[in-house]
């Protein structure tokens, strides 16, 4: 057999596995640099928007929180994990809870938030001193499932500092049945 035939044959067969596996290297270096994540969702804080388990993608090049958005924030200072909650308010709305009707008014106006499955505040005030307008820098966010959530409520998460907000979810990936983008 010929030499330069087996040389070029194995050549063929190095680049049919390593074209691949330097696609998918440049592929997960520039989702990487991009500021594309997948995150794992832990507890059930945004249920059933999100379930325990979940995996989402999340993106943050050029991102600017928005009301609605969900968000995936670093609270390992605090809570030693990261969060995932709904933003309610953004930087300069006003906010008021009412708890005694059971709504939160935004800039006046009150909030409609079809995807919740509980009522507002589920019982679950909080012990965070909530200012009536949100400064400058911060969001105010809540977790879907009011009734167990750690969120801007409390103390331990309170105003949440954008540049602690690590991106926004876009869509889930796992488990396939879950697969898709979420309401705001």
């Amino acid at each position: 057999m010929n030499t330069a035939h087996v040389k070029s044959k194995t050549s063929s067969i190095v680049l049919a596995f390593v074209k691949p596996m330097l696609c998918a290297l440049i592929a997960i270096i520039l989702m990487t640099v991009s500021g594309f994540h997948v995150v794992t969702v832990y507890g059930a804080s945004m249920d059933t928007t999100l379930e325990s388990g979940e995996k989402i993608i999340v993106t943050n090049f050029l991102y600017t929180p928005k009301c609605g958005d969900i968000v995936v924030i670093d609270k390992k200072d605090t809570l030693n994990q990261d969060i995932i909650k709904r933003v309610i308010a953004v930087e300069g709305q006003s906010i008021r809870l009412d708890y005694d009707n059971d709504k939160i008014y935004i800039d006046g106006k009150e909030l409609h938030e079809p995807y919740l499955k509980c009522s507002t505040f589920a019982g679950r005030r909080g012990n965070y001193d909530i200012p009536s307008v949100v400064p400058e820098g911060k969001v105010f966010v809540m977790g879907d499932n009011r009734g167990i959530s750690l969120d801007s409520r409390s103390s331990d998460v309170g105003m949440v500092d954008v540049k602690d907000i690590i991106g926004k979810a876009q869509f889930a990936v796992f488990p396939f049945d879950r697969f898709g983008g979420f309401d705001a």
